[in-house]
This record gives C-alpha cells, sequence and structure tokens, in this order.
C-alpha cells in the first residue's frame, strides 16, 4: 500500500484531534465560547436595561413637556385676564378723571360767573351811586333849601 500526501495529512489531523482532546483544549475552546455568549447576553440585558430607562425617561419627558404646555397655557390665560382687568380699571380710573375735572372746570368756570356778576352788581351799584350823587348834587344846587325844608318838616310831623 501506497501512503500518499492525503493519508499523512489524515493521519496528522487525527493526531492533532486526539492530542487536543487530551489536553483538553475543546474545553478551553468552549469555556472561551462560554464566556463570549455571556458576554454578549449580558450586552443584550444591559441594552434592554438601558432601552427601558430611556422608553421611562421619554414618557416622563413628554409628560413634564405636557404639563409645561399646560402651565403655559394657564398663563397666558391669567396674563389675559390681567390686561383684561388692567384695561377695564384703567378705563374707570380714565372716566372718573374725566369727571373729576369736568367737575373741577365747571366749577371754576361758575365760579368766574358769580365773580363776573359780583363785579358787573359791584360796579353797576358805583355807577348808581355815582349817577344818583350827581343826580342829588344838582338837584341840591337847583333845589337845595325846598328840600331841606320839606326834610324838616317831615321830621317834625314824624315825632308828633
Amino acid at each position: 500500500m501506497a501512503f500518499d500526501n492525503t493519508f499523512y495529512a489524515t493521519v496528522a489531523l487525527v493526531i492533532f484531534l486526539a492530542l487536543a482532546m487530551y489536553f483538553g483544549i475543546h474545553t478551553i475552546i468552549a469555556k472561551m465560547l462560554d464566556k463570549q455568549i455571556q458576554k454578549i447576553a449580558d450586552d443584550l440585558a444591559e441594552a434592554k436595561k438601558l432601552r427601558e430607562e430611556a422608553a421611562a425617561l421619554l414618557v416622563e419627558y413628554e409628560q413634564k413637556r405636557v404639563a409645561a404646555e399646560g402651565e403655559a397655557e394657564g398663563i397666558i390665560a391669567a396674563a389675559k385676564e390681567e390686561a383684561t382687568r388692567l384695561t377695564a380699571e384703567a378705563q374707570a380710573s380714565l372716566a372718573d378723571l374725566i369727571t373729576r375735572r369736568t367737575k373741577s372746570v365747571e366749577d371754576k368756570i361758575g365760579q368766574a360767573e358769580s365773580q363776573a356778576v359780583a363785579e358787573v352788581r359791584a360796579r353797576s351799584a358805583d355807577v348808581a351811586i355815582e349817577a344818583a350823587r350827581l343826580v342829588l348834587t344838582d338837584e341840591m344846587n337847583r333845589k337845595g333849601g325846598q328840600v331841606v325844608d320839606k326834610a324838616i318838616a317831615d321830621v317834625g310831623n314824624r315825632l308828633n
């Protein structure tokens, strides 16, 4: 029987595998593969845990966003109500101010009218007194003696 290269290669492979089995290389390789499988399983578990945490954070942030939007809408509504209230107060204050100023101006006009009437009356009285003085002076110059005699007679009649 002639031994060729294929036979020697097959015999060498069988010897190599027998030695590998004898020295426990298959268990070492199995342990390495088990470690690698365990590492991959741990990495998958960690990735699943991180994914769940991320999903929980996403839900939490979504709730916070919704709450913040609701709060912002509340703030906007409160600001609109405050603006409406301040506008109404400002309009009421303006109307009150206009009423007070109008009353003040009307009072001043009334005082000015009263003062003008009083001045006209005083001036009219001064003019009337002056006219009466002039008339009396003129009358006294013309009929002074008769008027005095008549006044004395009237006083005498009234005393009796």
